[in-house]
């Protein structure tokens, strides 16, 4: 049997494959809702009037519960006139497939969240629980968080601008409760010609702490700044263009500087979720009687040991004759300033988000934006969340890639 020859064809040809590229889809319009929060001391709202401007004159439609703005003294009109649309039933706000808040999801929003929505928030890591954050996962939420949300710098835009209004108004705090009028010791904060400055210890060196010494050296305080890290403290300096008095965390250093000083400000932030607590009881035991403790860390657990949350109706309390001022979320009480620092951060965010065709292109776009997602599409993509509530963590950047 003749071995049959192998059969060649002029008309069959090999062509190449055309490599198939990320196409980057056309805009989308985007329908935002704006409810108003009903959680604890939350003066704020996430887009101001001018920003909905922005994103109604780009196509964008924005629904906006009555009077959420009110808090921060925007009202109604104001966002009527920027083009958006104003519903007295809360559960219309929330038909939107964009929510925007100003406060975290509470257990009262849980009914009202549609399928597959995607919420923009706080997240308060050490309020959240387990059940909230199930349900949201069941609910197949896309969330990103304020805290962890970061720009192409790798900074956290939101924090930073909060921090900057903290730090700001710890001096303007301080100030009022040294006054006569506050029972305080009747001196004024920074002092004057020929007579000694006002002493301010400011322990942590992040930007709180930055701003609240920029504030005091303003007024013409003498200002101590405690912090752990020497990079840290090295950076303080150079922000602020001359040498301070700093030191690292050194118990028997910070005692004694506690004892003589006027103000002492909490501004230890933590990774972790819990403030270390760095001044002990005995400590402020042996502060002069009339001085103000300012807690800013009181948001993560507080870094004074006699601290205990209070609030703007009654934002302080005395423990062995020193003023304690523990009030969480204090930007809150300056919401206007707040909810413009927010808004600038979110309005060119949805607006990039509809320029990429929706909020899960832009995080496929943007790898920036992934660390401040911690649920995408009801998948928990935030490790440490995962570790506390024995939940399953995904990795987001396998999740998106899957989805490509």
């Amino acid at each position: 049997m003749s071995q049959q020859k192998p059969f060649i064809s002029t008309s069959f040809s090999y062509e190449t494959l055309e490599e198939t590229l990320d196409i980057k889809p056309t805009g989308a319009q985007l329908h935002i809702g704006i409810p108003k929060e009903i959680a604890f001391q939350e003066n704020r709202v996430s887009l101001t009037p001018d920003a909905v401007g922005v994103l109604v004159s780009n196509g964008h439609q924005v629904t906006i519960e009555h009077n959420a703005g009110d808090a921060a003294h925007f009202r109604d009109r104001d966002y009527s006139e920027a083009g958006a649309r104003i519903v007295y039933d809360k559960a219309e706000v929330y038909k939107a497939p964009i929510l925007v808040k100003s406060a975290p999801v509470i257990e009262e929003d849980i009914p009202l969240l549609q399928m597959g929505q995607v919420i923009i928030s706080p997240m308060h890591t050490t309020l959240l629980k387990a059940a909230l954050l199930e349900k949201m996962m069941d609910k197949k939420i896309t969330a990103l968080c304020f805290e962890q949300l970061k720009d192409e710098s790798g900074s956290l835009p939101i924090v930073r601008s909060m921090s900057e209004i903290a730090g700001s108004a710890v001096m303007l705090i301080a100030g009022q409760y040294l006054s006569s009028a506050n029972h305080g010791k009747g001196v004024l904060l920074g002092g004057i010609s020929g007579i000694p400055p006002s002493k301010v210890i400011i322990i942590g060196a992040g930007i709180v702490g930055e701003y609240a010494a920029r504030a005091a050296i303003a007024l013409g305080a003498s200002v101590k700044v405690f912090d752990n890290s020497v990079y840290r403290l090295k950076q303080l300096q150079n922000n602020i263009g001359h040498r301070l008095w700093t030191s690292v965390l050194e118990p028997k250093i910070l005692a004694k500087q506690l004892k003589t000083c006027e103000v002492a400000v909490g501004a230890l932030g933590s990774s972790t979720g819990r403030a270390p607590v760095v001044v002990t009881e005995e400590m402020v035991s042996n502060m002069r009687p009339g001085s103000v403790v300012i807690d800013v860390s009181i948001d993560s657990g507080g870094c004074f040991e006699t601290s205990e949350i209070t609030s703007h109706e009654q934002p302080i309390f005395m423990k062995y004759g020193v003023i304690h001022y523990c009030v969480p979320n204090i930007p809150s009480g300056f919401a206007r300033t707040a909810s413009h620092g927010i808004s600038n951060v979110l309005m060119p965010l949805l607006l990039e988000a509809a320029e990429e065709g929706g909020i899960e292109n832009l995080i496929w776009q943007k790898i920036y934006l992934r660390s401040g997602i911690y649920l995408f599409k009801g998948a928990l993509t935030h490790f440490h969340l995962s570790q506390r509530f024995n939940l399953k963590y995904t990795d987001l950047n396998l999740l998106i890639a899957s989805r490509r």
